[in-house]
């Protein structure tokens, strides 16, 4: 008599490896659709690799010169923003005038000396006391909303932060301080270095001094237009952020991007932006200006170049 067990016994381990493999690809299936929707619920990240290796940035890209409109208004109710437009104007063209007559003073000397022009051009006695809190505005202007979140998605992606900046290094220092945004930067690089003014090509030549790469590899992120054509006439691959809106200057040159915003810029430098998250700006008293920007654990012991 021959058993039936065995063969019973063969099904079932059939049905059994069947049903195993079964199960298995089920839940190889659940589990890569649990990771698929678990990455899309991750916030973008920013690509390791740029297309260049460091952004100079003028200072107005980051912080707003119409913020100083409200301290000008106390003192010259009704004429706040006519009065710093003018004293504006005035600053870059005595920056121009003594670059090219070679009677260098640095920028915070210029701030004193167009708001003094200004005002005696518009018929406003200033106290001494006024004199001292306009220029001091120039110490604490007002970051525009999207600069702190580009500046750490830049130095996250492994991209160089400097400044090439018209102001001394003092008013650089103090901007920054204030803000709290002094450790995302390399290096606060004043044209003080070299006692010129932008455009003059020596003035965008310290970029390159500090950073110790080449022209094609730094992109300048201008404000005015006027500084756009200077830094594309040096050769860096400019973009020009244009947060007024103002149309382009006829200089025979035009910038490689003209962008509204920084996340313009992030998408020019990154290829892709990733999504900016809004922070709180945090307050922060003004130090003593320094040399160099160097925060714990990001700078070498000999810094290439120094912000006199």
């Amino acid at each position: 008599m021959r058993l039936q067990f065995p063969v019973r016994l063969t099904r079932l381990d059939r049905e059994l490896v069947t049903t195993s493999v079964a199960l298995l690809i089920v839940c190889a299936v659940l589990a890569l659709a649990a990771t698929a929707e678990e990455s899309s619920r991750l916030p973008a990240t920013t690509s390791s690799h740029s297309r260049f290796a460091a952004v100079a940035f003028d200072y107005f890209v980051l912080f707003n010169p119409e913020s100083v409109i409200a301290d000008v208004e106390r003192v010259v109710p009704g004429k706040g923003r006519e009065f710093t437009n003018a004293w504006r104007t005035r600053q870059f063209e005595y920056s121009w005038l003594r670059s090219i007559t070679n009677r260098y003073v640095d920028f915070s000397v210029i701030t004193e000396d167009a708001l003094v022009a200004s005002a005696n051009a518009m018929h406003v006695e200033l106290t001494p006391s006024q004199k001292r809190d306009l220029v001091g505005a120039y110490l604490h202007l007002t970051p525009w909303p999207d600069t702190a979140d580009a500046l750490r998605q830049l130095r996250q992606s492994g991209v160089r932060v400097i400044t090439i900046a018209n102001f001394s290094p003092g008013m650089l220092r103090a901007n920054a301080d204030n803000a709290g945004l002094t450790t995302l930067f390399e290096a606060l690089v004043s044209t003080d270095a070299n006692h010129t003014y932008k455009p003059d090509p020596r003035a965008y030549q310290l970029g390159l001094d500090h950073l110790r790469v080449a022209k094609q590899e730094v992109v300048f992120a201008a404000f005015g237009g006027w500084d756009a054509a200077g830094a594309k006439a040096f050769g860096y691959p400019t973009v020009w952020v244009n947060r007024l809106n103002q149309p382009l200057d006829e200089l025979g040159i035009q910038p490689d991007r003209t962008v509204g915003d920084l996340r313009g810029l992030l998408e020019f430098v990154l290829r892709s932006a990733p999504r900016m998250i809004s922070q709180a700006r945090p307050t922060l008293r003004p130090s003593a200006s320094s040399l160099v920007v160097r925060p714990p654990g990001i700078f070498r012991a000999s810094e290439v170049i120094s912000l006199p």
